[in-house]
Formats: structure tokens, C-alpha cells, sequence
């Protein structure tokens, strides 16, 4: 016999589901035990107390999802689709509420009807969700009930398969806020309306926000808004200054806070924000025109006119449009200057040009007097450095400054100026490192370097160590103690518990950086790094600690294994040179003689000295590699690393290589043996004619006798 009581506690425990947090989805299955018979006595007993929504949806094996939201916040609801044979095939979305039309897609259309517009979008990502899935936002109370998602084919006969899912929506926490607001888009000019619906208007008090700051404080914002006396807001005009995070917080007599947020998308033609009247850019050099403007929906296209003409880039040698729509001028003459201005467009349109802007070609300053490069003296002396500059066109004199080249300020009180020229008296240790003199016009800043070092003084330590690392190796930076050009710095360097430190010698003195390879995985290592000069050495800089990362490969469990894996190492490239072959250079090397079998490619890379920048880098499998696209009179530094199967690198010798300007020389060359040949055939043809007046006198001479 069955117990309807016992059916009545299970049809009522399963028509209520524990409350949880925000958008906090919960999923449950009823599974009654016992016969057809008592399972359809379940059912009835559901439909009756209104625990489940009578729908013929019930009848398949679907198991509806249950959610539940906060209100103001959002859910997400996942239907996926299943089409025949997996092949995507047309289909038409349908998405009710207790048999409702809430939402549709057809033929790529998407529409929502009555309180849900604005607050509805289909997810279109196939990893995490089906095709069919929703997200609904700015939850409200009545967005509470059952939702179906229904999948149909209209052009395949049947035109259903077993898609769509049943769910239902628990909307929690509305004691406060009963309607929350909705993310508005709107033009410029137009009104704007954010929902704040309260439960009791009498005993509750509504404060806006906009992007976490209160309306009261947006001067202007505050006289163009309104707020209702259901705590709702009205924005009129909106300006696009008003974009952002609109937010409304209720408060209840008990002080109880409850707020909601939404998203006002101001949208605007696009429109011209800043154009400055004149814009000087350097000759011989490279230079930016930009075009400052604002533009929502994004810039379409952006129109650029000189001297009254439309100018356009790709028919202009040598200047470029930039991303942003800015014009890039590869390298500056007269013909670029004139009068420009620019149109920004989007798909509203443009809200006009800019105003003209007047570009001027200046000619970058020039030095008549450069401070030597290095000037000696001792503790407590004075030195004054020389420094004064033109500029090309003779018409304006360029300002000059001095400027200490680690950043530091100059000498409070102990320097002056005498035009160009700077003295620094009672020198201290602090004054010493590397001055520029700086001269600079409407177009350019041009900077002369010289350097003030102290006799019998060392260096001070570097500081402000970092590091970075893979599971072998280590890179160290740090920033010098002061900057000098005759500057080295070695690298001590051990494991954090082992007694004994290792070096490791810097070879370029302009470089702040140094990679130690060759470490053992996930072990910590300890850092001091010591400078030296002309002088002797320095101090060195504080301890610095770090740890290598873990193999990324699995490590053998046998001990024997796992220690010759620590050991297994590779060579450096061995013979490793670089030279001149016909038209182009190439850099050849042998394999190691260690480790061979463990090399996964070789990494040939190339700097610019002496600033030794990293100019290019190149990996092969081969023992050369061809380099075609080195540039002329540049001095080159060249190595060549291996790199093992066990990410251990090695690297070969350093190759220093400059690279001579054939073609300047060969182009030089030419036009000398051309105007030889000028000069010779002119020299040439003076002879002769020369030679032919002598002979036309002689012969008038013995006419007379």
C-alpha cells in the first residue's frame, strides 16, 4: 500500500532546495524509488502543491537545473545543442517562462521581449557553454519561475531532437531592492533611465554611484541627473564624459545596505579632442603627427588633409599611418611641412575636422663646443665643463641644460652656469658619473655626454638586484652604484648552502645583466655582484637569493640515474668564427664534444655594440647559419649557444665583428675615379687647345717673314 505522507514529505523535500550565495548554481535530481505507479502519484502530488511546472517537458529524461541569484545579480543558463550526425545544420532558438516567449533566435536575429530586453545575450563560446546557453543579468523578483530552452531544426523532418533543458530560478534577497537597473546604451544628448525599485520607499534611502565615487561629487553630473521617488535615475543630457559604472545602494532604517550595478555606453560620432596650432618636427629625422580624438563605437576611418588637399599616406614615399591613425614620417624634408588636418569617422559618422595644424620643419640644434669626455680631479676640487650649441638655420638659439645621466639632481649650491658652461665646486664623492649637455629647440634635443671621475676613489657596490629564471639558468639585473665608462662587474655566485663561491666575469662593461647556466632545478642560489674601475675594486652589492624552477621534466627514480642526470650537461660549440663569404656573412661553428646526443638546437644571436643591444637571434639544427641583413659600419658581438634536451645552454667564444661599408666605399670609390676622369679630360682638353694657339701663332709669324 502506498504512503502518501511518506510521497508528500519527498514531493516537498524535493520542491525546496537549500538557499546558497550570488549566481550560486545548484543542481538536483529527484529520483523517487518504487513503481511507474508511484512515480506518476509523485508527479500528480507535485503538479498539485505547485512544486514542479506541469509541462509535457517532464515526460522525457530531462532533469531540469536549478538556480539561484541574488537580486542585481546575474545567471547563467547552459543549454547545449545536439545536431544530427554532429554536423551544424540551421536552427531555430526558443526561450520561455512559465510559457512565455522571453527570447528568440532565428536566421541570426536575436530578440527579448517585455522586462527582459537589455538584460539577456547569448553566449556563443563552444568550450564552456552549449550554443543555446543564455545569460541573464540585473536579476529581479519577478525573473523568479521555471525557464525552458527549446531547440528546433525547420528544415529536417522530425524537427526535434533531445535538446533543450528545464530550469529554475530561486531569486533570494529582495527584502530591499525589488527591481535593479539595466546596462543602457544610448547616443549623446539622449536621456538615460536606471531602474532602483525599492520595497518600501517610506523607511528606505537610495544613493548613486558612478564608478564607486557618489554622484553628489560629479558637479556637472549631479545637476543633469534626477532621482525619482521610487530611487530610480534619470541622466539628461548625457555627455560621454558620462560612460561608466552606474551603482545604487539601499538602506533600510535597521542600516541594512543592499546595491546593484549596471553600464551606461554613452555612444558619440566621432570627434576631434585636441589639435595643436603649430607641431614642429625634426629634418633628417623621424617624426609623429597625431590626430587626438575621441570615439565610441571605435574609429573607423580617419582622413588626413595638407594644404587644403586630401593627403594620403600610401602615395606619399616615406610616410606612414600608424594604428592609431597618427601619421608617421619616416624621415623628415622640407615637403612635409604645411598646413594638416584631420577626420576622424565611426559608424555614426564625424563630428567635423580638427582645426588647422600649422607642422614646421626644424633643423635639430647643433654643438660648437663639446665638454671633453672625461674629467679628472680629486676630493674637494672644481670642475667646469664647456658647452654651447646653434641651431642650423641660424635663426633661434637652442636652450641648454645640464642633466646628471643616472638621474640624480645636480649638486644643491655647489653648481652654477655661465652660458652653456657648468662649474661644480668642492666635489664630493656623490658628484661623480656621467653629465650630459643638453641642447634643445623646437624639434629636437641633442645631447653631448662627459664624464667627472674621482681620483683614489672606489666604486660604489651596485644595488637593486632582480632576477627572473628557468629550471638550469638565472638571469640577474641590477642598476650600477653610479655610471662610469670604464666600468666591469663579476658575478659571484654559489648554492645557498655550499661553501664555496663561483665567478663569473661580465665581458661587455656596458651591460647591467648576467646569465648563469648550467644550475641544478628547484635549488636555491645566492648573488653578490662586485664592480671594479680604473681604481681597483669596489664593494660589493648585498646578498641576493634565488630559486630555479622545477625540471619540466620527470625526473628517473633510480638514485644512480638521478645523479648522472645533474651531470648530464652539454659542450659549448667549439672553432666558432664568423666571416666574409661573396656578398653576405656567415657564422659556422663545430658541435660539442660533450653531450652531444642530448642537443636539441643551437641559438646563434648578434649585438650592436658598445651600447650592446640584442640585434637579432636565430635557432637552427646546423653547425652555420647565413647573415644577410647586417648593416654597415656597426660593430657587431657574436656567440653561439647549445641547448640541450634538458634546457642546459652552453655558449661558444665571443666573436667581435665590424662590418665594413663596402658599398659606401665602392660608391666613394667611383665617384672619385669619375671625377679624376673629369679632371683628366679637362686637363686634357686645355692641352690641346693650348697646344693649337701656340701652332696658329707660329704659323702667323712666318706668314709676316
Amino acid at each position: 500500500m502506498i504512503n502518501m505522507q511518506q510521497l508528500l514529505m519527498t514531493a516537498v523535500r524535493c520542491s525546496r532546495w537549500p538557499v546558497g550565495g550570488d549566481a550560486l548554481v545548484r543542481r538536483h535530481r529527484c529520483r523517487p524509488s518504487g513503481s511507474v505507479a508511484h512515480v506518476s502519484l509523485l508527479l500528480a502530488l507535485l503538479t498539485v502543491f505547485g512544486a514542479v511546472k506541469p509541462s509535457q517537458g517532464y515526460l522525457d529524461d530531462r532533469q531540469p537545473v536549478y538556480l539561484e541569484a541574488k537580486i542585481g545579480s546575474y545567471v547563467i543558463l547552459d543549454c547545449p545543442v545536439d545536431f544530427p550526425q554532429d554536423e551544424p545544420i540551421p536552427y531555430v532558438l526558443h526561450w520561455n517562462k512559465d510559457n512565455k516567449p522571453v527570447f528568440t533566435l532565428y536566421d541570426g536575429v536575436l530578440n527579448a521581449y517585455e522586462t527582459f530586453i537589455g538584460r539577456v545575450t547569448l553566449l556563443n563560446n563552444d568550450i564552456l557553454y552549449g550554443k543555446a546557453s543564455l545569460n541573464l543579468t540585473s536579476i529581479r523578483e519577478s525573473d523568479n519561475g521555471w525557464y525552458e530552452c527549446k531547440v528546433i531544426f525547420p528544415n529536417r523532418v522530425p524537427n526535434k531532437r533531445n535538446n533543450g533543458t528545464w530550469f529554475h530560478i530561486s531569486v533570494l534577497g529582495g527584502t530591499l531592492l525589488r527591481i535593479p537597473p539595466v546596462n543602457q546604451t544610448v547616443l549623446e544628448g539622449d536621456p538615460a533611465f536606471f531602474h532602483c525599485v525599492v520595497q518600501n520607499p517610506e523607511t528606505m534611502f537610495v544613493e548613486w554611484y558612478k564608478d564607486n565615487v557618489s554622484l553628489l561629487e560629479y558637479y556637472d553630473l549631479s545637476h543633469r541627473s534626477m532621482m525619482g521617488p521610487d530611487g530610480s535615475l534619470t541622466i539628461n543630457p548625457t555627455q560621454m564624459s558620462d560612460l561608466g559604472f552606474f551603482t545604487c545602494e539601499v538602506r533600510n532604517t535597521a542600516n541594512d545596505t543592499q546595491s546593484a550595478s549596471a553600464y551606461l555606453n554613452v555612444q558619440y560620432k566621432a570627434k576631434v579632442v585636441y589639435a595643436p596650432k603649430e607641431v614642429y618636427i625634426p629634418f633628417g629625422e623621424s617624426a609623429v603627427l597625431d590626430c587626438h580624438f575621441r570615439s565610441n563605437p571605435p574609429l573607423k576611418n580617419l582622413r588626413w588633409e595638407k594644404d587644403g588637399f586630401l593627403f594620403d599616406p600610401y602615395n606619399v614615399q616615406g610616410v606612414f599611418y600608424n594604428r592609431n591613425g597618427s601619421l608617421q614620417f619616416d624621415k623628415v624634408d622640407d615637403s612635409h611641412a604645411g598646413r594638416y588636418s584631420c577626420t576622424p569617422y565611426n559608424d555614426l559618422g564625424t563630428d567635423g575636422p580638427s582645426p588647422i595644424i600649422n607642422v614646421i620643419v626644424q633643423r635639430p640644434p647643433f654643438f660648437t663646443i663639446k665638454p671633453k669626455l672625461v674629467y679628472v680631479t680629486k676630493m674637494g676640487g672644481t670642475v667646469e665643463m664647456h658647452c654651447d650649441a646653434r641651431d642650423r638655420d641660424g635663426y633661434h638659439v637652442p636652450h641648454i641644460a645640464w642633466v646628471k645621466k643616472d638621474g640624480s639632481l645636480l649638486p644643491y649650491g655647489r653648481f652654477s652656469f655661465n652660458g652653456g658652461n657648468i662649474t661644480i665646486e668642492d666635489i664630493v664623492e656623490s658628484d661623480r658619473g656621467i653629465y650630459g649637455c643638453q641642447a634643445t629647440n623646437e624639434a629636437a634635443t641633442v645631447t653631448a655626454d662627459a664624464e667627472i671621475m674621482i681620483e683614489n676613489v672606489s666604486p660604489r657596490a651596485p644595488y637593486n638586484l632582480t632576477g627572473n629564471s628557468t629550471d638550469t639558468s638565472i638571469t640577474i639585473r641590477w642598476a650600477p652604484g653610479y655610471i662610469r665608462q670604464y666600468l666591469e662587474y663579476i658575478i659571484w655566485y654559489r648554492l645557498a648552502d655550499a661553501p664555496e663561491w663561483r665567478t663569473l666575469k661580465v665581458s661587455n662593461k656596458h651591460i647591467l645583466e648576467a646569465t648563469i647556466t648550467n644550475l641544478q632545478p628547484a635549488r636555491e642560489y645566492e648573488f653578490m655582484v662586485l664592480c671594479q674601475d680604473n681604481y681597483g675594486d669596489g664593494m660589493f652589492s648585498k646578498a641576493f637569493r634565488y630559486f630555479t624552477k622545477p625540471t619540466e621534466f620527470e625526473q628517473p627514480e633510480n638514485g644512480l640515474q638521478d645523479a648522472l642526470l645533474q651531470f648530464s650537461q652539454i659542450g659549448s660549440p667549439r672553432n666558432f668564427i664568423v666571416h666574409k663569404e661573396e656578398d653576405h656573412y656567415v657564422a659556422r661553428w663545430e658541435p660539442p664534444e660533450l653531450g652531444l646526443d642530448q642537443l636539441r638546437f643551437y641559438i646563434l644571436r648578434w649585438w650592436i655594440e658598445p651600447k650592446h643591444k640584442l640585434y637579432g637571434s636565430a635557432e637552427t639544427s646546423e653547425t652555420e647559419y647565413i647573415l644577410d641583413n647586417l648593416d654597415e659600419d656597426i660593430l657587431y658581438t657574436f656567440q653561439v649557444f647549445a641547448l640541450s634536451t634538458t634546457n642546459y645552454t652552453s655558449g661558444s667564444n665571443e666573436i667581435d665583428l665590424y662590418v665594413y661599408p663596402y658599398r659606401r666605399v665602392k660608391v666613394m670609390t667611383v665617384s672619385g675615379v669619375l671625377i679624376l676622369l673629369f679632371c683628366l679630360a679637362v686637363i686634357s682638353i686645355l692641352l690641346y687647345m693650348k697646344r693649337n694657339r701656340i701652332r696658329k701663332l707660329r704659323e702667323a709669324e712666318n706668314v709676316k717673314i
